[in-house]
């Protein structure tokens, strides 16, 4: 089943809802005679081979697809995950052959944001006790044959989301089992927090337990080497090798580790330094701004919210609908708690008119904390959200005005951002005689590498359009903290000026161009899913589009295959270096008054094509901002419906 969705500035999230029972692993201590533990073998062997017989029978049905047989036969062949043969051997029997598929129809992979999705009771296809046993067993693994032989540290911590406490448990004394000092927060914290800990405290490795924004069935894994950043080539194609190799892996009792002193909790005192650094980073004093922030059930009272305390923002009220921390997101709308989506403002909206609050902006982070949404009241008393792009542009105008003024801003300051976030962003940066690096593939660890390579003496401000932005040197990760110290900050000097971000916003245009981006996903559910994206991601380089609407594109960018080819001549353009990953970018005619780029990817993380919309409108004699916006608006729309129709014709 395929499909697509369109949003103007913020995505749709997709989701599905799997019934989640979850497997205990206890050690069991027994003592069986040879001859019983042969026959009893002998048995087990015959009902494999049974069952085994069953599935590939299935599979010739068409009841089984993908790779589901050989994932159901791999798991029943070995006995490091012999306690979950039963349970497969009882759904085969069973024909449950629609719940193996759900299990077994591939193997959760590290993505861009690491490994995440459906929470199962076994199988290579959800997140359980042996996929994340696997993960953590990986990362260790792979950690001893990176040079750290022997001893070694790591920390690890979750956020509110079911059995994630658990799973960083679980995590905890498996890194323990393979002689790792352990740190582990003694309650959930947020991804910048792990990440500045891992810097802290000086640890080769962290693990954060969460599944970011997904739906309250998900969780995952998020791995983070030395330098506090998620972890890159080579790093992440040593580790999955190491997972897929895992075998019995290594473990010890919770307790045990606890009374050895392999594992230590840690909390309060990680706490305040990390509130304290990031308070430091503060642009001015100007705190004259009321504002409400909802957490959605995640930690983002134990980051966000306690250091807008510390700084001193005393009109920026929690919403206390969303603070109870609860994996099930259970007054969040639709249980989605993602901050791109609208629809989470909406109880908050409804709260600030039934109590005539007079909150100027309206801040929510999702369950991990680093990511942060804005919305900003507008002329009319209602709410207008700004995108991850808009907040980004307005940030890092911010930043380097401030630098500008305080006489320290150097040609050497730089800003960084993703192929896929708003070239506003870098117009911004040019205008200041600071350097922009845009050219990074998506995911907030090129921002951490960038940073590593340029040093982060000069490092100004990274973000991307995803809502993920960080400034300083504290750690290596988006952080939602930092986004709303610095918005909040922003909005208060405006309002003492008579201005909104909103004003601020249309002067940037006004100084650059106007600036729209949009999203459109295209989504193939299903086990089937991934042979029909990349099937599409083929036809996209193999038969692409010259023409969508009124947009007609001259050049696409491959960053898989390194080339850049002229459109519709099939001529090269030239070569691409860095960096290369699994992304195009399909360019128009940069002399048209209105020009529209278009970026796409197949998601890390979900059954989807992820297309970025790009436009730039020209103001007519360099003033009329409502014709440029109009006509940028229009073209745009007429882009992503021709997309979409373009996208069903090849997916039949």
């Amino acid at each position: 089943m395929c499909g697509s969705q369109t949003v103007r500035t913020l995505e749709t999230l997709f989701s599905f809802t799997l019934k989640v029972v979850f497997a205990t692993v206890l050690p069991v201590h027994s003592v069986v005679f040879p001859l019983a533990a042969a026959l009893r073998s002998s048995q087990s062997q015959n009902m494999s081979t049974e069952a085994i017989t069953k599935v590939e029978q299935a599979a010739a049905a068409g009841k089984l697809t993908a790779d589901t047989p050989g994932n159901v036969k791999d798991w029943l062949s070995k006995d490091c995950v012999s306690q979950y043969h039963g349970r497969i051997l009882e759904l085969i029997n069973a024909e449950e052959w629609a719940i193996l598929d759900e299990l077994f129809w591939t193997t959760i992979p590290f993505g861009t944001g690491g490994r995440r999705g459906p929470m199962g009771e076994l199988g290579p296809a959800t997140i359980n006790d042996r996929t994340i046993a696997e993960s953590a067993h990986g990362l260790a693994a792979y950690l001893r044959k990176s040079g750290v032989t022997e001893g070694g540290s790591a920390v690890v911590t979750s956020d509110t989301r079911n059995n994630s406490p658990h799973f960083a448990r679980l995590t905890a004394t498996t890194f323990a089992a393979h002689g790792l000092k352990v740190y582990l927060f003694e309650e959930p914290r947020a991804t910048p927090e792990l990440s500045y800990a891992v810097r802290k405290l000086n640890c080769d490795i962290g693990v954060m337990i969460s599944a970011s924004h997904n739906p309250p069935a998900d969780n995952g894994f998020k791995a983070y080497w030395s330098n506090g950043a998620q972890v890159i080539p080579p790093h992440d194609k040593g580790i999955i090798t190491e997972v897929e190799n895992a075998g019995d892996i290594p473990a010890m009792d919770y307790d045990q580790a606890m009374a050895a002193g392999k594992i230590e909790l840690i909390g309060p005192h990680i706490d305040t330094e990390y509130v304290n650094e990031v308070v430091a980073l503060s642009q001015t004093k100007n705190r004259d701004i009321s504002a409400v922030f909802t957490p959605l059930h995640g930690v983002g009272e134990t980051s966000i919210y306690k250091i807008l305390q510390q700084a001193d923002f005393d009109k920026v009220a929690i919403f206390e609908d969303h603070r109870v921390q609860d994996g099930n997101f259970p007054n969040v709308p639709k249980h989605l708690p993602n901050p791109e989506l609208l629809e989470v403002f909406d109880p908050v909206i409804d709260w600030v008119k039934q109590n005539n609050h007079d909150a100027d902006l309206i801040l929510a982070s999702d369950p991990d904390a680093d990511r942060l949404g804005v919305m900003v009241r507008n002329s009319e008393g209602g709410f207008t959200a700004i995108s991850g792009n808009q907040t980004g542009a307005l940030i890092t105008d911010y930043l380097l005005f401030k630098r500008k003024a305080a006489g320290t801003l150097s040609n050497s300051d730089y800003v960084v951002e993703t192929l896929v976030t708003t070239p506003l962003v870098q117009a911004v940066a040019e205008h200041y005689g600071a350097k922009a690096f845009s050219e990074l593939l998506v995911g907030f660890k090129w921002i951490a590498k960038t940073i590593e390579e340029n040093g982060a003496d000069h490092f100004v401000f990274g973000c991307e359009e995803s809502i993920g932005f960080l400034a300083g040197d504290y750690c290596r990760d988006k952080d939602g903290a930092i986004g709303a110290l610095f918005i909040l900050e922003l909005a208060a000097e405006l309002k003492a000026k008579g201005k909104t971000l909103l004003d601020h916003l249309d002067e940037l245009y006004i100084r650059h161009g106007f600036h729209a981006e949009g999203q459109k996903s295209i989504y193939c559910t299903g086990p089937t899913g991934k042979a029909k994206i990349d099937g599409l991601m083929q036809t996209l380089r193999d038969d692409p589009p010259t023409q969508l609407g009124p947009i007609r594109f001259v050049e696409v960018a491959d960053y898989s295959t390194g080339k850049r080819t002229g459109l519709p001549d099939g001529k090269s353009l030239g070569s691409i270096e860095n960096p290369r990953g699994d992304l195009l970018i399909y360019k128009s005619d940069p002399a048209a008054p209105v020009r529209i780029n278009i970026a796409g990817r197949p998601s890390g993380t979900e059954p989807k094509i992820k297309f970025y919309f790009f436009c730039q409108s020209d103001l007519p004699g360099g003033e009329d901002l409502n014709q440029a916006k109009g006509a940028g608006d229009s073209v745009m729309k007429e882009v992503q419906d021709a997309l979409g129709e373009w996208a069903d014709q090849q997916l039949g």
